[in-house]
């Protein structure tokens, strides 16, 4: 009867010759890294037999055992290293010069001899000059070739070799490779560091130190200066007019606020609309209010006038829009009439200018002013608004000359203004028709204070006023500034490119 194939023998740890497991790591004995032995070397090759190493005489490195085949014919032929070729069937020889299929096992369940010796019964170790038993692999001789000569004995196991430290620690590892020192840092991310330089170049510089960072609080990294807002200071320019306001020398926030804006009318000629409102600072949120009015006020004629309105009555129509969004600003939660219910209403003042073809408009509610200053000088300038004020009162009743009534400290108390506590809404306008060039001076009285006066108006005024506006807004800005910047300072500049016709007035 046939016989199951022989189980390899279990491998064993190169450092004590103790039986281990294929998957073991480390000797169970000695504690012996088995990862880190290394492979025989190529010039002394083995012949497997029944699954253990055993050393051979020197034959080619390619020579390997074949498979075993187990048949069902008779003793196989023993054969010799060297020039033998495969054992086939019968136990001839093959001419490759490989080991080739086993030999057969017996029929009666012996195990197998050779040709000329028996196999020591029960071990499967063969003799001199016998097979393997069970196997049919072919036994050697001392000389390659000669049948039956004595086998030499075995060599011990080849010490592993190790390189460097000669001397390896059981269960230490030294072929690992050598780690550096220090680490390379990571490379910084791209996206990160153009990110950082995009907010670099946006971070604003401390108007005071020239060097410091503005945190977002509004105040310098460097020196701890506070920054000033954005309302503290500003300009613009629409077409040929232009307007600068400033938050002056004494107060702590801006209250002022501008509009300007160019529209074309059904005709196709142009008009100028410039509008400047002043927060009342004894109100509740002045500042709110002043950009309140002064956004509806002009974005209100803009939209009236390519609509045919007539100038005048658009720009009534604008100074109501503008009551009505200040108005609005009064209406607050029940928890904050409740938190401070003595607080009035927001409320600000309103003058503003409308110029088209040979036509001058202008409106007001309150003591912002608007002036008339010629481009020769060779006419007086004038004045085209009267104050909604106690002073203007006291004057207009023949009470007081108005030296003395400006002189009074109630002289700016104003007596018409834009708000929901005002009692009643009152919007000025007047229509003028100048028969030469000029320009429209449209402002607070954080600048009139200074140059109450047309005469001292136009002093104050550039030349050049209707060709290089802004510079000339920023003239009269800093006169205010130099005089002692008590209050904000906002003003408008409306070129006037008249033809040649008489004025009139409504």
């Amino acid at each position: 009867m046939s016989q199951m194939p022989r189980q390899a023998a279990l491998p064993t740890c190169p450092s004590c010759a103790e039986p281990v497991d294929a998957g073991d790591r480390f000797c169970g004995a000695c504690g012996y890294d088995l990862s880190a032995a290394p492979s025989r070397p190529d010039d002394h090759p083995t012949l497997t037999m029944n699954g253990s190493a055993h050393p051979a005489s020197a034959h080619p490195a390619s020579a390997r055992p074949a498979p075993a085949q187990p048949t069902t014919h008779g003793t196989g032929t023993a054969g010799t290293v060297g020039n033998a070729g495969a054992v086939g069937a019968s136990g001839a020889m093959g001419p490759s010069g490989a080991v080739g299929s086993p030999g057969p096992v017996g029929s009666s369940g012996a195990e197998a001899t050779g040709a000329n010796g028996t196999a020591v019964p029960g071990t499967g170790i063969p003799v001199p000059g016998t097979g393997v038993p069970g196997t049919g692999v072919p036994g050697t001789g001392a000389s390659a070739g000669v049948p039956g000569a004595p086998l030499p004995p075995p060599a011990a196991p080849a010490a592993p070799a190790l390189a460097a430290p000669p001397a390896p620690v059981a269960g230490v590892r030294f072929d690992r490779p050598s780690e550096p020192d220090e680490y390379a840092l990571q490379a910084p991310d791209p996206r990160v560091a153009a990110e950082a330089a995009a907010v670099a170049e946006t971070a604003k510089v401390c108007v005071a130190c020239r060097a410091g960072r503005v945190d977002d609080d509004g105040y310098c990294e460097n020196c701890g200066h506070a920054q000033p807002r954005e309302r503290d200071h500003m300009e613009a320019e629409s077409g040929p007019i232009a307007a600068v306001s400033d938050r002056g020398l004494r107060h702590h926030r801006n209250e002022d606020s501008f509009g300007l804006g160019c529209a074309a009318l059904p005709d196709g000629s142009p008009a100028l609309v410039a509008i400047v409102c002043d927060g009342v600072s004894s109100a509740t949120r002045p500042d709110d209010a002043s950009l309140a009015a002064a956004r509806t006020a002009s974005e209100s004629l803009l939209a009236a006038l390519p609509q045919g309105a007539h100038p005048q009555q658009a720009m009534h129509e604008a100074i109501v829009a503008a009551s009505h969004a200040v108005n609005a600003l009064a209406d607050e939660p029940a928890t904050a009439r409740e938190q401070a219910p003595h607080q009035n209403a927001p409320a600000c003042t309103l003058v503003g200018s409308v110029v088209t073809a040979g036509l001058l408009v202008v409106g007001w509610v309150g003591d912002s002013r608007a002036y008339w200053v010629p481009a020769d000088r060779s006419s007086p300038p004038a004045r085209l608004t009267e104050d909604d004020s106690w002073a203007a009162q006291m004057v207009a009743a023949g009470l007081m000359s108005e030296a003395e009534a400006y002189a009074d400290e109630r002289a700016h108390a104003i007596t018409g203004w834009l708000g929901a506590d005002a009692y009643e809404l009152e919007p000025h306008t007047a229509s003028f028709k100048p028969d030469r060039p000029g320009v429209v001076v449209v402002c607070t009285d954080g600048l009139w204070n200074y140059a109450e006066a047309a005469e001292e108006m136009a002093e104050v005024l550039p030349p050049d006023a209707a060709d290089r506006p802004l510079h000339s807004a920023r003239v009269l800005v800093g006169h205010a500034l130099d005089g002692g910047g008590h209050d904000n300072v906002t003003v408008a500049l409306v070129p006037f490119p008249a033809p040649v016709q008489g004025a009139g007035s409504a």
